[in-house]
């Protein structure tokens, strides 16, 4: 005899929603970075995306990518930080007087400096996150008082040169360690660089396809799995198409591994960590982070100790450049910070940005200035292409606000 419970019939788990997603607050930059790179690709005649000029596009940027980072989660946690740029030179000529002056050994001269990078962070953390003063005001302060430190630091001339290790992380190539491999028409390229790249297109593919299993779990939305392969491929391909252009040159830039090791790590804390969790309840909704009782006041001072030492690696990284640490570097480089996280799709009131977003953003500008000048254009016409993306980039989040609501 058949129990009712036997009998019962068995009721089917609704599958996970599937859908094409297209969030254009955060999706459209990428489809304007691929517009922006085709577009001068063809004012170039190609020159855009010759090897060369792409090892020169990212060592040139770096120092923009590297300020961009910290300055996203800032911006995500409602702050502004006008005094990266004068941190950046400051630290500079901190690393300077103890590698050259000093003669301090290499290592421990840039712990120091990143040491320092942190303390000048704390202190403006505490004005901003104890005292309860602006960021605005803080960092705009800050911004005149360690450009003056710098000139105090450095007598106001260059000190340089700098050690070997130093200018070979900022300028510097991965070796070849097992040769060259044929590619057929496009010649040779280093056999490591191509497999670093094959390892992090693998890598990627992993966790975005475990991501995905993960949403279907939780019977979210997910994109159908045609439409979730194209744009995994689509990516792939980017990436590989651009390891392979550095093969094909000098191999992979030292300082492009730092980057990469940066985005991976800051995307985790900021996707995954509570840490990262808390930077986006607070600039979302203050009161409410408070209440639900995060630690507001700490984690806005970390963030700006982070700031901190983010520029001062930048401040390492462009005095390594120049092989020189001078008065005037990091002129304007928070403005380029800030250009880049706002175009990488942050929001204007926080709580909203990426890590990758705002290396997009940072990476977009840097295309701008790169292909400009490959065309010849004058330094007027590339601070209006520039300003008008900036503006553009902010109202275009404005209005998709507007439209959300």
């Amino acid at each position: 005899m058949t129990s009712p419970v036997d009998s019962a019939p068995e009721v089917a788990r609704p599958e996970a929603p599937k859908r094409i997603s297209f969030n254009p607050r955060q999706s459209g930059i990428y489809v304007a970075f691929a517009l922006i790179v085709v577009l001068f690709s063809i004012l170039t005649g190609g020159a855009l995306l010759e090897p060369q000029n792409i090892s020169n596009l990212i060592v040139q940027n770096s120092y923009v990518l590297i300020l961009a980072i910290g300055m996203i989660l800032i911006i995500i946690a409602g702050h502004i930080d006008l005094s990266a740029g004068s941190v950046v030179a400051l630290t500079g000529a901190i690393s300077a007087v103890l590698m050259v002056n000093l003669h301090v050994a290499w290592p421990l001269a840039l712990l120091i400096t990143l040491l320092a990078g942190a303390a000048i962070g704390a202190w403006q953390g505490y004005w901003v996150a104890y005292f309860g003063l602006p960021a605005f005001i803080v960092t705009l302060a800050g911004m005149l008082i360690f450009r003056a430190l710098t000139l105090t630091v450095l007598g106001n001339q260059g000190i340089g040169p700098f050690p070997d290790a130093v200018r070979t992380l900022a300028n510097g190539f991965t070796g070849g360690y097992l040769g060259n491999i044929g590619l057929g028409p496009l010649g040779g390229a280093d056999l490591v660089s191509l497999l670093i790249g094959i390892a992090v297109i693998a890598g990627a593919i992993m966790s975005q396809s475990r991501k995905r299993a993960a949403r279907q779990r939780y019977l979210q939305e997910v994109d159908p799995l045609p439409m979730f392969v194209l744009k995994i491929a689509a990516a792939a391909l980017v990436v590989l198409f651009v390891v392979v252009q550095l093969a094909r040159y000098k191999n992979l830039p030292w300082v492009l591994i730092l980057l990469s090791v940066l985005v991976i790590g800051y995307s985790v804390v900021t996707t995954r960590a509570v840490f990262g969790r808390h930077i986006y309840a607070i600039g979302g909704n203050l009161q409410a982070a408070t209440l639900s009782g995060v630690k507001v006041k700490a984690v806005t001072f970390w963030i700006f100790v982070n700031m901190g030492v983010l520029a001062s690696l930048a401040g390492i990284i462009v005095a390594g450049r120049l092989n020189q640490a001078g008065p005037t570097a990091g002129t304007m480089f928070e403005l380029d910070a800030i250009a880049a996280a706002f175009i990488g799709g942050a929001a204007v009131q926080g709580g909203v940005g990426k890590v990758i977003g705002a290396i997009t953003g940072g990476l977009i500008m840097g295309v701008i200035n790169n292909g400009m000048s490959l065309i010849g254009a004058p330094t007027e016409s590339v601070n209006l292409v520039k300003g008008f993306v900036l503006l553009a980039a902010v109202a275009y989040d404005v209005w998709t606000k507007r439209r959300a609501r």
